[in-house]
């Protein structure tokens, strides 16, 4: 069935079974609606009451994460600053990353962030893992969970708990910010933790021995003679070949206008293609041999760029996998889709890809998730955490009534930094 039929089906059972639960008012101490939001609640929260005899651990814990989350905070605001700066000097067309609907994190609805099981069950996972963060914390410092829940729109979209307001308002100072930073704590240290286990999990895969033909240069023999990329290089003249440095060996002795006989397999069926070998492209100096065309798949190689990516350059490298269209980090977004790359790998056992694609969303939602709810500015847990510093700190001094204006104050800049990266574009090209 097409997926926008199904689609269309799922929505409109959900709207009919929204329709009767409201029309009926249903349920109504479990059902409310935001909307055409469905949020699905419960009182019983006893759950998080368990996490209270560990209140030494979660306090330090939550210590740490808070001072994770300032740093966090101030990085990202410089870097908003950075970006709406570059944004002037360049102004890039709005197109791409600079579409309106791509700077939201919604699988399907960015382009970048396709609709599938692995990632839709990352953005699940992250939302779970921010809310139960914060509920945690709650309890640890002795503010009631009132009810907790998950948000439905035709699928699951995402959990939220609710604490107690009048605990709420009475917890000051750092056990306050400590329960308002968790989520982001939670988000950046699974974050992490995925992204590590996907780098050590990529290491139990075993690139294939036998040469792949990944890239075929536009008219050279290869594409001349029509050997279609990801076929395996079996022989040359009938010479077994089992490593490219055999091929290397094979094709050293030849020269421009010599033909050779190709054989390679592809889908399991080998077949001979006859090729007239070029001279090697004006790039490539010092060679005299016959060229053939074609660039290796080099899985070695990208099984250390993967490994490599623990360094500060090769995080950021992974940052931005989904947007690659750079061909020196493209190969790398074998980690986040569906690609053919796959089948050039010897792998521990069935379902390993999609064990690696579900890690790389888990890690890169909750990084991302975190480092934007870290941005200080209210309803985001870092306008949050900041509201509370400048409550404090003004306190303290006997100014507390202007805290309310320097939180606006610093909110609505940063509404501006983000409107501004939607803006400019449009703006610059009117």
């Amino acid at each position: 069935m097409d997926g926008l039929l199904i689609l269309v089906l799922l929505v409109a059972i959900y709207t009919a079974i929204a329709f009767v639960i409201h029309r009926n008012k249903l349920w109504e101490e479990h059902i409310v609606f935001y909307g055409p939001i469905m949020a699905i609640r419960t009182k019983h929260v006893g759950f998080f009451d368990k996490f209270t005899a560990f209140r030494t651990f979660f306090r330090i814990y939550g210590s740490a994460g808070v001072i994770a989350v300032i740093i966090v905070s101030v990085f990202i605001t410089v870097m908003l600053f950075i970006s709406v700066r570059y944004t002037l000097l360049i102004q890039p067309e709005p197109t791409g990353i600079y579409k309106p609907q791509n700077l939201l994190l919604i699988p399907g609805l960015n382009e970048y962030v396709p609709s599938t099981f692995a990632v839709w069950l990352a953005f699940v996972i992250t939302i779970a893992v921010h809310e139960f963060g914060h509920a945690i914390l709650c309890r640890v410092e002795n503010i009631k969970v009132r009810t907790m829940g998950a948000l439905i729109a035709v699928i699951p979209i995402g959990f939220f708990v609710e604490p107690d307001e009048e605990d709420l308002e009475k917890t000051k100072g750092i056990p306050k910010v400590r329960m308002f930073g968790a989520g982001i704590t939670n988000n950046l240290v699974v974050g992490f933790a995925c992204f590590i286990l996907l780098i050590l999990c990529m290491g139990f895969v075993t690139p294939l021995s036998t040469p792949v033909i990944h890239g075929i240069y536009k008219n050279y023999p290869a594409e001349n003679a029509g050997i279609p990329p990801g076929s395996l290089v079996t022989a040359i003249n009938g010479v077994p070949t089992s490593s490219r440095g055999e091929i290397s060996n094979l094709l050293n002795t030849t020269k421009p206008g010599q033909t050779v006989t190709l054989t390679v397999e592809k889908n399991k069926i080998l077949k001979d293609y006859s090729l007239t070998l070029a001279a090697w492209p004006a790039e490539y100096t010092g060679q005299s041999s016959g060229f053939m065309g074609v660039q290796y798949y080099d899985g070695d190689t990208i099984k250390s760029a993967i490994g490599g990516m623990l360094s500060p350059l090769g995080f950021f490298q992974f940052l931005v996998i989904p947007f690659a269209n750079d061909t020196s980090i493209q190969f790398l977004r074998i980690l986040a889709f569906d690609s053919p790359d796959s089948s050039y790998y010897q792998v521990p056992f069935s379902g390993f890809w999609d064990l690696i694609h579900l890690l790389f969303w888990c890690a890169w939602i909750n990084i991302n998730v975190g480092i934007f709810n870290a941005i200080p500015m209210v309803p985001l847990d870092g306008g949050y955490i900041f509201k509370e510093a400048v409550d404090r700190l003004l306190d303290r001094r006997g100014l507390l009534k202007y805290s309310g204006y320097v939180t606006s104050a610093v909110s609505y800049l940063m509404l501006v930094v983000l409107i501004s990266l939607i803006a400019l574009p449009y703006v610059l090209h009117m």
